[in-house]
């Protein structure tokens, strides 16, 4: 089921790209579009949790500093950083780049936390990558510029960063609550890039016509706020916090195959065999990683559970299961 729902996030993440240029072909720039797609979900999603949960929107005592981390680094950092290293770097590349962050994350996951994973879920992260240059063909296009090299590689740990922060804001912290006021952070943070004041307004009432295929610029907006915003973000964390970070990251890299899909119907952009074969590897890689990391997690709940019974109450326990174990017969025994 929660593998299912991160694929889910990954399918509504892949309408980032081919949405996004259809409102772009309209006359906006990439981050000015990235502006409109964080006001518009954090607007959409207060607007449900005002009316149906307003409990999730209470920011708890001490962790605003948290919502401010998710809110620059899961959101404005992932987001931001992407279109401008799309300026200095193939798309195939910087995609490639962005998406070490399954294999960052297994890194951290084992070194940091000191959390031992399955030889699996580690070859699962490299089969992905593996198959993500397959998908992009990075051998069409290796010319890499060192500043947007670097860039590409802080886009990675913040991507990476976005599965850390939303795995670990379990307990206190509502998710839904998390996402609209990292929504919200992100729109403010990226004000002085977007320059929403000259932004062409007018726009959002044409249409727009992109490999054969003609969508009004405010329904392609709105699809990008709902489906590929709220909802991928959404059931994006809810999936990390039901498989590990480490999985969920893995799981996420199908978005490069999903937008290659999505961009094939709707833009007309042609996959070729090698893409087909490269997105079968990503799948198989990161249903290694799942399942390499499933058993690893029953595990780590199961001795949870053990932690749970006091070190006072496991020693009476034992003692009361000895003293069973040596004590006589009772005359009801040896009547039966």
């Amino acid at each position: 089921m929660a593998l299912g729902v991160a694929v889910l996030s990954a399918w509504c993440f892949g309408f980032s790209g081919p949405m996004a240029k259809f409102v772009g072909a309209a006359g906006l720039t990439p981050m000015q579009a990235v502006w409109v797609r964080m006001v518009g979900a954090a607007i959409l999603l207060f607007a449900i949790l005002a009316v149906f949960r307003r409990g999730s929107l209470r920011v708890p005592r001490g962790r605003i500093g948290f919502y401010a981390a998710y809110a620059l680094v899961a959101v404005a950092g992932v987001q931001a950083l992407f279109f401008v290293i799309l300026t200095r770097l193939p798309v195939g590349v910087a995609l490639l780049l962005e998406y070490t962050a399954p294999v960052l994350v297994v890194l951290w996951v084992r070194f940091v936390r000191g959390v031992r994973l399955p030889r699996s879920a580690y070859a699962g992260s490299l089969i992905v990558l593996l198959g993500l240059c397959v998908v992009v063909e990075v051998w069409h296009g290796m010319a890499l510029d060192g500043l947007g090299l670097a860039l590409a590689l802080v886009a990675a740990g913040c991507c990476a960063g976005y599965f850390l922060l939303s795995e670990g804001s379990g307990g206190e912290i509502d998710a839904l609550g998390l996402i609209a006021w990292g929504l919200a952070g992100s729109a403010v943070a990226l004000i002085p890039l977007a320059r929403p004041w000259e932004i062409a307004w007018t726009a959002f009432g044409t249409s727009t016509t992109i490999g054969g295929h003609t969508l009004p610029v405010l329904g392609a907006a709105l699809w990008l706020i709902t489906v590929a915003t709220v909802t991928a973000y959404v059931t994006g964390v809810a999936a990390v916090r039901r498989l590990s970070a480490a999985v969920g990251a893995t799981v996420a890299s199908l978005e490069v195959v999903t937008g290659a899909l999505i961009a094939w119907l709707l833009l007309g952009e042609q996959l070729g065999a090698a893409q087909i074969a490269g997105g079968a590897v990503v799948l198989a890689g990161a249903l290694l990683a799942q399942t390499a990391t499933a058993g690893v997690s029953r595990t780590t709940d199961e001795a949870a559970a053990q932690r749970a019974v006091s070190p006072a109450e496991s020693t009476a326990l034992r003692r009361s299961l000895a003293s069973a174990a040596t004590a006589p017969a009772s005359a009801s025994d040896g009547e039966a």
